[in-house]
Order: C-alpha cells, then structure tokens, then sequence
C-alpha cells in the first residue's frame, strides 16, 4: 500500500511517518490487492489536540477514518483500530456487494465475532412532505428538532437539500440535481 501523508500546521518527522506507515501496513491483510491501493493521511493541528484523517479509497468503496487526540501516536494507534473495525464489520456487507458486481477487493479470509451490532436493519421510515424554504430557515428548523441534520427543498432552486452540522461546528449542505 502506498500511503502518502502530509501535514497541515504540523511538521511530519520521519519517525512519526514510519510510525503511521507501520501501523497502516496492518491494514494490508484486508486487500487482495494491496499494491495498487494508496492512502491519504492529513496530520493537522486543532486546538491542544492532533488529529490523523485516513482515506482509503478503492475502486468500490472508500475507507475513511478520523480521530483526535492529544498524543499523536495514540490518534495513530485509534484511527488505524477505527478503519480494521470498519472492515470487519462490512465484511458480510461488501462480501455480497462484490459477488453481485463481480469485484475483489477484500480478501474474505479473516474470521469476525458476531456482534448485536452486525445485525443493522432498517428499524424506521419516514417520509416527508417538505415545504420550501431559504437556508436560514432550514437551519433554524434543524436547531429547533435537536437534529445534526435537515432535508429540505431549496426556494431558490428548487433542489432537494440536505442541511448537516459539521464537526467544527458550521453548517454544510449537499444539494441534488
């Protein structure tokens, strides 16, 4: 796996490179084909705390994981158990996906403990009549519901929109055509 890193308001040293490289290197027992896959790590500062992003992406899905902490090693040592944690438990997830789309990206060859949690389902809908309104609006209705996110249609455009809160604290939307 080639991974490539790279600092925002931090100097990566070489032993914090060969740190997340070691650690990463354990992620390779996943992939078939782990050669021509590459991460992308962002080291960056925020506050008293460092915080390490991984990005995996592969030709079907991406791996994404974040994790801050106050020990730069330690974050290392998280975000890599949050990206296996992610694996093992879409093992029978993405197993199914790739029978169905003929791709092989997983090797499947790893046992994993059953957990409450591998047994998601769909526990709700809903379905929404939505009224148009301005961004401001939507956000006051998100804050009013307690909710991190909202969907409304847009009274400019006419677009869906879905209004979420970021982890910094701002607001982000994601609109469809």
């Amino acid at each position: 796996m080639k991974i490539n890193t790279r600092g925002d308001k931090l100097l990566v040293t070489e032993g914090i490179k060969n740190h997340i490289d070691s650690k990463l290197q354990k992620l390779e027992k996943y992939f078939d084909n782990h050669e021509s896959l590459s991460a992308n790590v962002l080291v960056r500062v925020t506050g008293r705390n460092q915080t390490i992003e991984v990005t995996i992406p592969t030709n079907h899905f991406t791996l994404r994981a974040e994790e801050a902490h106050d020990d730069l090693y330690a974050a290392v040592d998280l975000v890599v158990d949050k990206l296996e944690r992610q694996i093992r438990k879409n093992k029978t997830r993405i197993e199914k996906r790739s029978k169905k789309d003929k791709f092989k990206e997983i090797n499947y060859d790893f046992n994993i403990e059953i957990d409450e949690e591998d047994n998601e389902k769909i526990v709700k809908r809903k379905k929404l009549d939505m009224k148009p309104m301005n961004e401001e609006e939507a956000i006051l209705q998100m804050n009013l519901l307690g909710h991190a996110f909202f969907i409304f249609k847009n009274i400019d455009n006419e677009n869906i929109c879905l209004l979420y809160k970021r982890n910094d604290g701002n607001y982000g939307i994601i609109e469809v055509d």
